[in-house]
C-alpha cells in the first residue's frame, strides 16, 4: 500500500523510507508523525469484514507490504458486550464495553506489538526494544517470543506491577528495570536503542504503534454493523490508544463504510492528567509535563509522548477530556467485574469512572450510545483491590461454615 508520514505540527510531508520516527524539523515531542493514505486507492467493502476475524482482516487499510510478517498469535477480533440493564440504570440508551483483556498477553498493546513486529520484519532488524509501564513491555515479549527471528529488550519501572514483570520474563525477553519512572525508563531506552541500532517499539515515536491501534476502532464499527456509538471513551497515558481510536474511525469514514466519527472521550486519572491539562489549556496544544502518581499504572504518565496528536484529534471528533480519582477508579473496577463481569485493570476501569461522572453531570444522557474500551485484564494489576477486600479463613467445621454464610449471603 502506498502512504506518506506527516508531521502533526508543522504538517512536513515524508517518504516512509525518508523518516524512521520523527519528524526531523519539530523533534521528538511534537513531531509525531501520522500515516497518510491516498483513500482514493483503497478499495474496500463492508462484507468483506467479519466481527470474528483478528486484526489483519483490515490489512487494506493498513500500511503493510503485500507479503508482510504476521505474529502466529491471534491479535484482535476482541468481544464487544452489550448491557441494556447497565444502560437502563446509568440513564443512557446503549452501553458497550469493548474488551481486549483476551488478546494474547491480555491487554490492546498487543495490536501495536502486533504492527510492530511486521514493521521490524519488513525492514530487517533482528532486535526490537520498548520503554512501559507494564503492558506494552509484556505484549512485545509475549508477541516476540512467537517471532523466532526477532529479539525483543524491555524497559521497565522496577516498581511496575510484578504479574506485568512476571509476563516479561517468563516469555523470555531481556528485561531492563529501571530504578525510576516510567518517563525516565522511555528517556534511557531511546538512546540505549539508538545507540545499539535496534527497532523501537516505544509509543507515539514509531507513526506504525497507532496504525495497529487503531483497529480497535475498526472491530467496535464492524461489530456494531457500521452504526457507530455516539460516544467512545477509553483511558490515556501517552496518547496513541485515544489517537488510534479516531484514526481507526477516520480512517472508516474516509473510505465509505462509516457514515459519521463517534466523539472520542479521553479518561486520565487526577495524578496523571497532563493531556488533559494541555488540551484544556487549548490551541496551540504544547507539551505540558508534571509528576504522575495512581494506581492505574498503565496511564500514569507524567511526560506523554503522543500529547499533540492525542488533543488535536479528539478536539477533530469533538470529545474532550476528563478526570477521575484512583478512588473513582477502583470503584468502577469492582462494579465493571460484579455487575457485568468484565474484570479489568485499573487504566481498563478508568472510562467506566469516567462515564458515570459524565452522566451525573448531565453531559451524557438518555439519547446517548456509549462505548468504553477496557484495554487490559485486571489480573495484570491486583494491588489495589487487594487492600479493598480483607480474606478471613473459615475453619473446616460445618457449623463454622453454615454460620460464616449466614453472615455473609
Amino acid at each position: 500500500m502506498s502512504y506518506k508520514l506527516r508531521c502533526i505540527s508543522c504538517g512536513a510531508i515524508y517518504d516512509p523510507d525518508e523518516v524512521e520516527y520523527t519528524c526531523p524539523k519539530c523533534g521528538p515531542r511534537k513531531g509525531t508523525l501520522e500515516v497518510v493514505f491516498n483513500y482514493d486507492e483503497i478499495r474496500v467493502s463492508r462484507e468483506e469484514f467479519s466481527p470474528e476475524r483478528d486484526m489483519f482482516q483490515f490489512e487494506k487499510l493498513l500500511p503493510l507490504p503485500k507479503n508482510y510478517y504476521k505474529v502466529p498469535l491471534r491479535v484482535g477480533g476482541t468481544p464487544l458486550y452489550d448491557f441494556p440493564r447497565v444502560a437502563e440504570k446509568l440513564g443512557v440508551n446503549r452501553f458497550l464495553v469493548k474488551y481486549d483483556g483476551v488478546n494474547p498477553t491480555a491487554s490492546y498493546k498487543d495490536r501495536a506489538s502486533a504492527l510492530a513486529i511486521a514493521k521490524a520484519t519488513e525492514k530487517g532488524y533482528e532486535t526490537i526494544y520498548a520503554a512501559s509501564t507494564g503492558n506494552a513491555a509484556s505484549s512485545l515479549a509475549g508477541l516476540t517470543a512467537s517471532t523466532p527471528h526477532l529479539k525483543s529488550v524491555i524497559f521497565v519501572p522496577a516498581k511496575a506491577p510484578r504479574p506485568k514483570i512476571v509476563q516479561i520474563k517468563v516469555f523470555g525477553a531481556t528485561l531492563v528495570p529501571i530504578d525510576g519512572s516510567y518517563d525516565q525508563a522511555f528517556d534511557i531506552s531511546m538512546k540505549i536503542g539508538d545507540k545499539m541500532g535496534w527497532y523501537s517499539r516505544n509509543s507515539a515515536i514509531n507513526p506504525y504503534l497507532l496504525e495497529g491501534k487503531k483497529t480497535g476502532a475498526m472491530e467496535i464499527a464492524v461489530q456494531m454493523g457500521y452504526k457507530v456509538p455516539d460516544y467512545v471513551l477509553v483511558g490515556v497515558g501517552d496518547g496513541t490508544v485515544i489517537s488510534g481510536l479516531y484514526k481507526g474511525f477516520y480512517d472508516m469514514y474516509k473510505v465509505g463504510l462509516i457514515d459519521e466519527i463517534p466523539k472520542i472521550i479521553g479518561v486520565q486519572a487526577e495524578g496523571a492528567d497532563a493531556v488533559k491539562r494541555v488540551f484544556d489549556k487549548g490551541e496551540p496544544f504544547e507539551p505540558i509535563d508534571m509528576e504522575a502518581n495512581t494506581i492505574a499504572d498503565s496511564i500514569s504518565v507524567g511526560k506523554p509522548r503522543d500529547v499533540i496528536k492525542a488533543c488535536k484529534y479528539v478536539k477533530a471528533s469533538g470529545g474532550f477530556y476528563v478526570s477521575v480519582s484512583d478512588e473513582e477508579i477502583i470503584d468502577a473496577q469492582i462494579e465493571l467485574a460484579s455487575e457485568m463481569g468484565v474484570f479489568a485493570e485499573p487504566a481498563g476501569s478508568a472510562p467506566y469512572a469516567g462515564l458515570k461522572k459524565l452522566v451525573e453531570s448531565r453531559r451524557l444522557g438518555k439519547d446517548d450510545t456509549v462505548a468504553i474500551v477496557v484495554t487490559g485484564n485486571g489480573l495484570k494489576d491486583i494491588r489495589a483491590l487487594e487492600k479493598r477486600f480483607e480474606i478471613v479463613p473459615v475453619p473446616p467445621d460445618e457449623e463454622k461454615v453454615l454460620e460464616y454464610l449466614q453472615k455473609s449471603v
